[in-house]
């Protein structure tokens, strides 16, 4: 009895600290980590102010926690999608699977949604001291330059790494701009039929080749 009890309470404590979690991850998507509060956090996820000190510390380690969580789960959709892709891929193949993400969260709305657009402000402005995913960022630029060095003869890892990080800064703005939020109301379909083209213009540049 004493186990099952035991038990009980980890599991309550764990839906408690992954409601703050997902409370914190939807606001800091509306707003940014600057525009949150302790409180439209606990509200939000029908929790009380001291649960944030028991499973966090703090509220900064929460939004902390909330942003990392967004971050590794993008990067790891991302490696998966590129790594999935074969040496002979076309440059239109790289695109779909490099904006896969975003249009799979476009699409979905939610929660999906909400860890988009969490990546794209901290895109925007980088948090400090969160090198402990530098290996997963670097791992993302290696999985693209593999398969746009093939498609790009001519052009030098340094530009392709460039254009991949021109990519990325197009979706992330997508993500929070009007745009974004007009492309949420298509289908699945007619979202990467109006993206795909444009992220294979980035990493095109002006060199030409067949799609």
């Amino acid at each position: 009895m004493r186990v099952e009890k035991a038990d009980l309470r980890r599991e309550a404590g764990q839906r408690t600290r992954d409601g703050l979690q997902t409370a914190a991850l939807e606001l800091i998507a509306q707003r940014g980590q600057e525009g949150v509060t302790l409180r439209e956090i606990t509200d939000r996820a029908g929790a009380n102010v001291a649960a944030v000190s028991y499973h966090f510390g703090s509220l900064k380690k929460l939004c902390d926690a909330a942003i990392e969580h967004a971050l590794e789960r993008y990067l790891d959709d991302k490696i998966r999608e590129l790594d999935s892709l074969s040496p002979t891929a076309t440059l239109h193949d790289v695109a779909v699977a490099f904006a896969r993400p975003m249009m799979r969260a476009l699409a979905a709305g939610g929660q999906d949604l909400a860890v988009m657009r969490t990546v794209a402000r901290v895109g925007i402005d980088p948090p400090q001291g969160w090198d402990r995913l530098d290996d997963k960022f670097d791992r993302s630029r290696r999985g693209a330059v593999r398969v746009l060095a093939p498609n790009l003869p001519g052009v030098d890892e340094e530009e392709l790494i460039f254009r991949t990080r021109c990519a990325a800064g197009l979706l992330n703005w997508l993500a929070l701009a009007p745009i974004g939020t007009e492309l949420a109301t298509l289908s699945a379909e007619q979202i990467e039929r109006q993206l795909v083209p444009v992220v294979a213009g980035a990493f095109r540049g002006d060199t030409p080749t067949d799609r």
